[in-house]
């Protein structure tokens, strides 16, 4: 558990805290969404701890401390971490092709894929959900062999950007266990790489027997495009109950504490207690932005809905970033164009502010669609930043 210092200690105004807090609160109040869970530190020390809310619309269940979500596209964020380590530890490099991997990947325009083309989300490749409609997407192997054999690029790769929800980690997670000296599975590397060396000891790929009892199944509220089924028949969108899901892209469950764990090594240069997960040049090179002035072109489509402003994509080696336009953003307006982090699907958050050397994590319960989502979170930042002393 977290305790949280004094305000003052961590460099954060306490009436601003509390004013985070109470919006939540009132969101919640109001219906906006379920619950949240959020944790918001300075210079490493953290001010705000808060559980507020319920895990279900119908608050029959409260909102633990140590309550278990699933992350969603979160996910990426571990898949990526641990790619920029297999990358150190000399397994493949940013300009390795996929096919070099996977070699049932070759033809075609995928041909010239790379690394580095998944991880800044310019493969070319068809933005999908699902590889077929009813088919099961927690048998890492099964969409590894579909997609080689189904998807094909759309475009050349690094012509332009646009957000996959589901191939580019697929891939990665793959090309990780094909390297791996150990020859161990993608859930075991993510297990021994990254939640033991930091201590995330209420996170898995999958989820794990022990979390059961904790774990929140998210409440989609309509918001999916599909329904993520999975191989043992779980019910709708089932494939989030299973033990043995293997999803790169989307399959982690986690809490706040352990999220703030592996945001604060990565505020920290790479290593947190001790244990070393990847090296600061690493950082610092994967909070770059290697998307240039290309717009993402999921969030083009969003920001067209609601007739906002286009921003560029601003992304780094497997991390969002903030960037400098003043546009709506999940990192709100006040961070610094270096804030880099992750989220997913319209509940959950986490991102580092390297120039304030501020860490705010928020995991929610009861989805909101893409835009409100972008707005809610937009809001939380912005009241975040605002606390630095």
């Amino acid at each position: 558990m977290h305790t949280p210092t004094s305000a003052k200690s961590a460099g954060l105004v306490q009436e601003r805290l509390e004013h985070l807090e109470n919006v939540i609160r009132t969101d919640v109040e109001n219906g906006a969404y379920w619950g949240a869970r959020v944790i918001v530190a300075r210079h490493g020390e953290v001010g705000l701890d808060a559980t507020i809310g319920w895990a279900d619309k119908e608050r029959t269940r409260a909102l633990e401390h140590d309550s278990v979500f699933t992350i969603f596209s979160m996910t990426k964020a571990m898949t990526n971490i641990l790619c920029l380590r297999a990358i150190e530890n000399g397994q493949f490099s940013l300009a390795t092709k996929i096919s070099q991997v996977i070699p049932e990947f070759a033809g075609g325009l995928r041909e010239h894929i790379t690394v580095f083309h998944l991880l800044t989300h310019m493969s070319g490749l068809p933005m999908l959900f699902l590889l077929k409609p009813g088919m099961p997407i927690d048998i890492l192997e099964d969409m590894v062999r579909t997609t080689c054999e189904m998807v094909q690029a759309i475009e050349p790769a690094g012509e332009k950007c646009n957000y996959s929800p589901m191939l580019n980690q697929l891939l990665l997670g793959e090309v990780l266990r094909r390297t791996d000296p150990k020859g161990r599975a993608y859930r075991d590397i993510v297990r021994e790489d990254l939640y033991e060396p930091l201590g995330m000891t209420s996170s898995s790929i999958g989820v794990r027997k022990d979390l059961k009892d904790r774990h929140i199944f998210p409440d989609f509220r309509g918001n999916a495009p599909i329904d993520h089924v999975g191989s043992s028949g779980l019910g709708e969108n089932g494939a989030y109950r299973e033990e043995l899901a293997e999803m790169p892209w989307v399959g982690a469950v986690s809490s706040a504490p352990d999220i703030f764990r592996m945001a604060e090594m990565l505020r920290r240069g790479g290593t947190l207690d001790g244990s070393r997960i990847l090296s600061p040049a690493m950082i610092r090179k994967a909070r770059q932005c290697y998307t240039g002035d290309k717009p993402n072109e999921l969030y083009k489509t969003l920001a067209h809905k609601d007739q906002w402003e286009v921003s560029p994509g601003y992304i780094g080696l497997g991390f969002s970033l903030r960037g400098t336009k003043m546009t709506n953003h999940m990192f709100g307006t006040q961070t610094s164009p270096e804030t880099f982090g992750n989220y997913g699907a319209g509940s959950t958050i986490f991102w580092v502010d390297p120039e304030l050397d501020m860490t705010f994590v928020c995991l929610t319960t009861g989805l909101l669609a893409s835009n409100p989502n972008i707005v809610r979170f937009h809001r939380l930042a912005d009241i975040a930043v605002s606390a630095g002393a």
